[in-house]
């Protein structure tokens, strides 16, 4: 069906838990099913740490997921989470600044985060492509993904899969793509279901796969 093989497309998953029903138990078969899978990372609510996560990287939302929080607590969430054992953060922009072409806010949001977390912590700026598109459009889209990494993000990512405009697509990871520098990564996440998506979403430049149906997916590649 792809060249792709299970082992590539697994090395850039996030495999991810952020329902707001989840059980530490989830959690830890979460966890679990992240070792058994081979993924790259485990995604997951901060009040779910301390957790180990064994050989997966330990990756948390903040600011989720409407990304209306302060700036100032968005950093005190993620700070606090790198505190007990976080290792990357995907932060929510405000996306009414974005529409709203307030692109300087957006700006000093990722950068209050930036700083909080340090040089070290792999930074991952939530923009949602979907609701940027249809409300304002490819232009606000790549203005907000220079911004972003202007102020420290080391990738950019389509979703939280929670807006009602819809999750990451094939246009939105293209443009986010050509955005940024080759340095910076491109996150698709929300929605991607099956392996197709998910290989089209690879070949369009995303270097890293949020997943939540993560062995579903997997199991489309040979």
């Amino acid at each position: 069906m792809t060249e792709l093989t299970r082992s590539q497309v697994a090395a850039i998953v996030d495999h991810t838990l952020l329902k707001p029903e989840a059980t530490r138990a989830d959690a830890e078969r979460t966890i679990a099913e992240a070792a058994d899978l081979g993924v790259f990372a485990v995604c997951l609510s901060p009040s779910m740490l301390p957790v180990d996560t064994g050989d997966q990287a330990t990756c948390v939302v903040a600011g989720f997921p409407s990304g209306k929080h302060h700036s100032l607590v968005k950093a005190a969430e993620a700070r606090l989470a790198v505190d007990t054992g976080a290792t990357e953060v995907d932060m929510v922009i405000d996306v009414g600044a974005a529409i709203a072409g307030a692109y300087d806010e957006v700006f000093a949001d990722v950068l209050t985060v930036r700083e909080a977390i340090g040089p070290d912590v792999l930074l991952k700026v939530i923009v949602e492509s979907a609701a940027l598109l249809e409300f304002a459009g490819p232009d606000t889209l790549t203005e907000v993904c220079v911004r972003a990494v202007t102020a420290g993000a080391d990738m950019v990512k389509t979703s939280t899969g929670f807006h009602p405009s819809g999750g990451a697509s094939v246009e939105a990871v293209r443009i986010m793509r050509a955005a940024v520098p080759d340095t910076t990564g491109v996150k698709a996440s929300g929605g991607i279901r099956t392996a197709e998506s998910a290989a089209e979403l690879i070949a369009a430049g995303a270097t890293r796969l949020g997943l939540s149906g993560t062995r579903a997916v997997l199991d489309g590649f040979r």
